[in-house]
């Protein structure tokens, strides 16, 4: 079994050019919108934190990039969501498709929001 990736930018490193694009600017939206976060790898993937805590997850795949977890509550987030759900847990967003980033930021505050609760 290979040895995770110990930050980010190593993670990232391991990506075509392409997909290395997407996951940055995930990361970028993802920093602007929890600027108090610090970055670590858990589960082999790149992680927010807040208050020593996990907040939200990004990965890459083949064909998609994916977010974890999904916040569960509002119903007009939920209605947005629901195009990119693919598991209990999980968002996917397909290579080649445009990626709502903005809505990855409204994750990555709700995800925030709920864990200060």
């Amino acid at each position: 079994m290979a040895e995770p990736p110990p930050t980010i930018d190593a993670y990232l490193a391991a990506f075509p050019e392409d997909v290395r694009g997407i996951l940055g600017e995930i990361r970028r939206t993802i920093r602007a919108s929890l600027p108090d976060a610090t970055e670590a790898i858990s589960y082999g993937i790149p992680t927010f934190r807040l208050h020593g805590h996990n907040v939200v997850h990004f990965a890459g795949w083949k064909q998609h990039v994916s977010l974890y977890p999904i916040p569960e509550g509002d119903p007009a987030l939920q209605r947005a969501l629901e195009p990119y759900r693919a598991g209990k847990g999980t968002l996917k967003f397909p290579l080649g498709k445009p990626v709502p980033y903005d809505l990855i930021g409204r994750i990555a505050t709700e995800l925030a929001a709920r864990r200060e609760d």
